[in-house]
């Protein structure tokens, strides 16, 4: 893994070009991932904004939705945002019918928590793990982690409830780091797919 670690942001709905952008900021050769040939070539993932159940519908019409749960398996750092926090918990609340996760984050996640799009909000955080300063994040159509199993670490919370938790190459917060250009988190990220060299 010197010099450029090789990352994808699944690219099958969603914000999938800001992270592009933020991860290529960071010094990374960042990739979109629509197939289990680009999944296999990349040594991390970042599962972006969006809908999580249509990320999830289309993974599996896609044949990508056993590649990426086996390669999290194997412990391939991946960074979700919003809809990817709710993809990479063991357990969703307020499903949609059918609707399943990629899974290996000891959590249980609530779609939706904060309401709908037009309850969307910004705030600062205090994210001890991150220092100063706090981190101005976005939430829209946010989920929150509503139970957390003893693997995985909460990193933040918005009024008692986690919206940003960790658990060894995983990463995952209910915001959206990358529209304010918030940088920490996706570096974060790097520095697990860096640590596999």
């Amino acid at each position: 893994m010197a010099g450029r670690p090789r990352v994808g942001v699944l690219a099958l709905q969603g914000d999938v070009r800001e992270h592009l952008a933020m991860l290529e900021g960071l010094g990374a050769d960042a990739r979109p991932v629509r197939t289990r040939a680009q999944l296999d070539d990349v040594a991390g993932l970042v599962l972006p904004g969006g809908e999580s159940s249509v990320i999830d519908r289309l993974s599996r019409i896609l044949g990508l939705r056993d590649a990426i749960v086996d390669r999290i398996g194997d412990g391939m750092p991946v960074y979700g945002t919003c809809a990817g926090m709710i993809l990479l918990a063991d357990e969703i609340l307020d499903a949609a019918p059918g609707q399943r996760t990629f899974g290996g984050l000891d959590a249980v996640v609530r779609r939706n928590a904060f309401g709908s799009q037009v309850d969307s909000f910004e705030t600062d955080l205090d994210v001890p793990a991150l220092g100063a300063p706090p981190v101005r994040a976005v939430f829209i159509r946010a989920p929150v982690v509503e139970r957390t199993g003893e693997r995985a670490t909460p990193l933040a919370a918005v009024d008692g409830r986690v919206v940003a938790i960790e658990q060894g190459p995983l990463l995952a917060t209910s915001f959206h780091p990358e529209v304010q250009g918030e940088a920490r988190f996706h570096r974060r990220f790097l520095d697990r797919v860096d640590g596999l060299g």
